[in-house]
């Protein structure tokens, strides 16, 4: 049985290319489902127009597809709430400074 947790620690080892930090520690990852084998994830960008979505969606894929047990995947970009430092884990405002 596929777990949310299995799931944010794949999603972990996904970097923003820009930043340095996993997506999960940023605070990008709003929702995990979990039914039957399929995932779906609701996750944001630090602004709606950020051009390395394809690489993050791509990248969260296909390390989400890795878990033993998913037999599929559904990444879904949501912007509300829209995405603030605030939603960053502490890891990740001591990496960055804030």
């Amino acid at each position: 049985m596929v777990k949310k947790e299995d799931i944010l620690k794949a999603l972990k080892k996904v970097n923003d290319p820009e930043m340095g930090i996993n997506i999960v520690d940023l605070g990008l990852i709003y929702n995990v489902g979990i039914k039957s084998g399929i995932v779906n994830v609701d996750m944001t960008l630090t602004s709606p127009g950020c051009p390395i979505a394809p690489q993050l969606m791509a990248e969260s894929e296909e390390s989400i597809i890795k878990v033993k047990g998913v037999k599929k995947v559904k990444i879904e970009f949501v912007f509300d709430p829209p995405w603030t430092p605030e939603k960053m884990s502490d890891r990740a405002k001591m990496e960055l400074g804030i």
